[in-house]
């Protein structure tokens, strides 16, 4: 556990600055009414959300009320443990298949969200989890670049790969990559699929596509339909989660791109307004950077708590 907290601590430094503003550099130090006033503004100003935002500052605000004598680290714990209960239940896990099937994840989003980078690295995080060996599908046809990236990836890491031709069907070569799984005993089978403006009608219409074509093989496929968020930008990510979520139906997202960023609150008002349990986050570009979600580190670490 305390890895965990010391790596989300690490990664989140950008939005602990930002949540706790100037308070931050007051840790030890007794807090002005001006100190607390200007929080509100710093957590609004990472992306906490309106809702997520007004919980905290009651909680601070009382706390204030009762106590003069509050310091920076005092509030830093309050907007943890009231942002820890928000998040509660959002762990999630991944959906396994009958078995005798490959367990189908799919992975949606809009582009530049990291979806090829983290498909390489979520195959890194499976096999190096549950020890079995994992096929990728390389079901985004419209990137000149997207081949030629997973298949760089995929070497580097030592996972197998079905490419897909440039302009071809992207359901054809999930079709075939689901085949290729099932016939080769592979466990795991991860799908990279194109990024789309959510707002096109026709290119989410694809999506649809492929969850038919997989439903063929085995009706439950895809067991895990994940929805790849840019953490740095913020709460802008909700509107193309619901409609991904309305097109594709998603059972859990990966929020990417979060050491570095002001913005991280944002996880909370995603959640809080979706309810998607939140399965991986993107802490950095090594391989190993994508960790499994932990409310508790999160919380911590967003206020530059260990």
């Amino acid at each position: 556990m305390f890895s965990a907290l010391k790596k989300f601590k690490d990664a989140l430094k950008g939005t602990a600055a930002g949540a706790l503003g100037g308070i931050a550099s007051l840790f030890s130090k007794k807090l002005s009414p001006d100190d607390i006033g200007e929080l509100e503004d710093s957590l609004l100003g990472s992306d906490f959300g309106y809702e997520t935002t007004s919980e905290i500052m009651k909680s601070v605000k009382d706390e204030y009320a009762r106590n003069r004598e509050l310091r920076g680290k005092d509030v830093a714990e309050i907007g943890a443990a009231v942002l820890e209960k928000i998040l509660s239940g959002a762990n999630g896990d991944f959906k396994r298949a009958a078995e005798g099937f490959p367990t189908v994840i799919c992975l949606v989003g809009v582009n530049g969200a990291g979806k090829t980078t983290t498909a390489a690295k979520l195959a890194y995080m499976i096999r190096k989890k549950f020890g079995e060996d994992v096929l990728i599908g390389s079901c985004d046809t419209f990137r000149a670049a997207a081949n030629a990236q997973l298949k760089e990836w995929a070497g580097r890491i030592g996972v197998d790969l079905v490419e897909s031709r440039q302009g071809g069907d992207s359901a054809a070569t999930a079709w075939d990559a689901w085949h290729s799984a099932k016939a080769r005993g592979f466990k795991w089978l991860i799908l990279d699929t194109a990024g789309r403006l959510h707002t096109k009608e026709n290119l989410m219409a694809e999506l649809a596509k492929i969850r038919r074509v997989l439903s063929k093989n085995d009706p439950d496929a895809p067991h895990n339909s994940i929805i790849v968020i840019d953490g740095s930008l913020g709460s802008n990510s909700i509107e193309q989660a619901k409609a991904f979520d309305k097109a594709f139906g998603l059972t859990g997202m990966i929020v990417t791109k979060l050491d570095g960023t002001g913005k991280g609150g944002a996880v909370a008002g995603i959640y809080k307004t979706l309810k998607i349990p939140i399965l991986c986050v993107g802490l950095g570009e090594k391989t190993e950077d994508l960790q499994d979600f932990d409310v508790r580190a999160y919380s911590r670490g967003v206020f530059g708590l260990e």
